[in-house]
């Protein structure tokens, strides 16, 4: 059974390179996660909220602690062992998504350091994309690294970096299946990508600009600030300062509906958006939440009908696993 456990203010409750076998629950008190920044390597802190979880990702993917975890006043937590929290979290879908929200907030983390260093090195998007994978492969973070390079060929099949992303995706899958994240031996990659031109109109500044602001949405939605994120995409599609980042924000406006619950308005702008995207590289995933904002508001039948159409369009990727999934429970 879990067990509380009680600590005094500036207590360390674990060490960065600590074994991660335990999984913490913060009660009482104030908890703060202390790791170093990447680019400076001074201290950053992340607090905890009481009813937060800490030490999941580390426990889950059997690989030591990243970061010092700090009793900031005098704190009780629940701690679980890694086989008792599977246990409960199978038994209790609030636990799953809060979970969920911690690994959100952990990738985000990461992402928002290496976004201001990729942000120095002056690259276009495409090149800043590649170098994060190549970071997350160098760092044996295979899962991060196999959903970054993904993104690379989704949005730039025919780029510079495109073949070399593409054993780097199969390198990552098969450390991934081999080792699990943060394990097995290192993985060399290849020399990072070099700058290219950025297109005719299109200023290296504004490049910047929009990579920067782009991420910095994204982790306003992963912190569950949907509305602001929603404003700040609006904002790049106004812009529209690159057809690839406006496609990209324009499948994130809807996604921010579908979050606020404004499902009516999510469907119009997705029925817009594809009108004008119609090979938008995230047709599957637009076409689930479609079908998701049809099952919340009643449609059942409109709901199946787009569920069936992406399992139409083959393939064996995680959308077309949950879409079978979303018709199986509508009994389809």
């Amino acid at each position: 059974m879990p067990k509380p456990a009680q600590y005094r203010s500036g207590s360390l409750i674990y060490f960065q390179g600590d074994p991660a076998d335990k999984i913490y629950i913060l009660q009482t008190g104030k908890v703060s996660l202390v790791y170093q920044d990447i680019e400076t390597g001074a201290d950053v802190r992340d607090p905890v909220q009481p009813g937060e979880f800490f030490g999941v990702k580390s426990a889950l993917g059997r690989y030591t602690r990243e970061e010092n975890a700090v009793a900031l006043s005098d704190t009780t937590v629940m701690i679980f062992t890694v086989p008792e929290f599977e246990a409960v979290a199978t038994a209790n879908s609030r636990i799953i998504m809060k979970m969920l929200k911690v690994f959100s907030n952990q990738m985000r983390r990461v992402h928002k350091q290496v976004s201001k260093v990729m942000a120095k090195e002056e690259q276009p998007p495409a090149d800043g994309l590649y170098n994060i994978g190549e970071y997350y492969l160098k760092n044996k973070r295979f899962s991060h690294a196999k959903h970054v390079f993904s993104r690379y060929l989704t949005f730039y099949p025919s780029g510079k970096n495109a073949l070399q992303a593409t054993k780097n995706l199969e390198t990552a899958e098969n450390a991934l299946s081999r080792y699990g994240d943060g394990k097995g031996p290192g993985v060399s990659v290849s020399h990072a990508a070099a700058a290219a031109a950025p297109p005719s109109g299109f200023s290296q500044e504004d490049s910047d600009k929009t990579t920067k602001a782009f991420y910095d949405a994204v982790s306003l939605v992963s912190q569950g600030k949907y509305q602001e994120a929603f404003m700040s995409f609006k904002l790049i599609v106004d812009a529209d300062t690159s057809p690839e980042w406006t496609a990209k924000a324009s499948f994130e406006i809807g996604r921010c509906m579908f979050l606020l619950n404004k499902f009516e308005e999510s469907l119009k702008y997705y029925t817009n958006m594809l009108t004008k995207f119609p090979k938008h590289p995230e047709l599957k995933e637009t076409m689930f939440i479609m079908g998701q904002c049809n099952e919340k508001v009643g449609r059942k039948d409109q709901a199946v009908a787009f569920y069936k159409k992406i399992v139409s369009m083959g393939g064996d990727d995680a959308a077309i696993e949950k879409t079978r999934r979303a018709l199986s429970a509508l009994g389809a």
